[in-house]
């Protein structure tokens, strides 16, 4: 597919960081004038993504979390949240709902969230190396 438009960045795995990342996407998908309802799923799934990197990737330091963004022909909004982290063992375990390796405090809901606000969710990942995450959504045209 056609790209239109990118953009990359990378940021600390810190808490903090998690709602520059949702703005920043948001902001970015916000040219293909999405509707509230299609940028608050973008923001919500991003928020997932990156919020797993934070407390499962990196669990006992602060990484690097990488984020690229593309507009791509057809109105998609295609995301890229990846890491350099500890990975996962078995992806499509992680991606049962209610599965987490997180403690009682998680809820295991994170990648079941993204696949229900998305038109698209893989994920791949190596142990040891790192995890990404791709996301696409196609905006309405109105």
């Amino acid at each position: 597919m056609k790209q239109i438009n990118k953009f990359s960045m990378s940021i600390p795995s810190k808490s903090a960081n998690e709602a520059f990342a949702r703005v920043t996407v948001a902001a970015f998908a916000a040219q293909l004038d999405p509707t509230l309802e299609e940028i608050s799923d973008i923001k919500t799934a991003v928020s997932e993504a990156v919020t797993n990197c934070i407390v499962h990737a990196y669990p006992d330091s602060i990484g690097t979390i990488y984020i690229t963004g593309e507009i791509i022909e057809d109105n998609v909004v295609k995301l890229k949240i990846r890491d350099r982290g500890c990975g996962i063992e078995n992806v499509k375990q992680a991606m049962e709902p209610l599965f987490t390796t997180g403690g009682t405090e998680r809820a295991g809901l994170g990648f079941a969230v993204m696949q229900s606000f998305m038109d698209y969710v893989r994920v791949s990942s190596k142990k040891g190396k790192g995890t990404s995450v791709i996301l696409k959504k196609k905006i309405s045209d109105k």
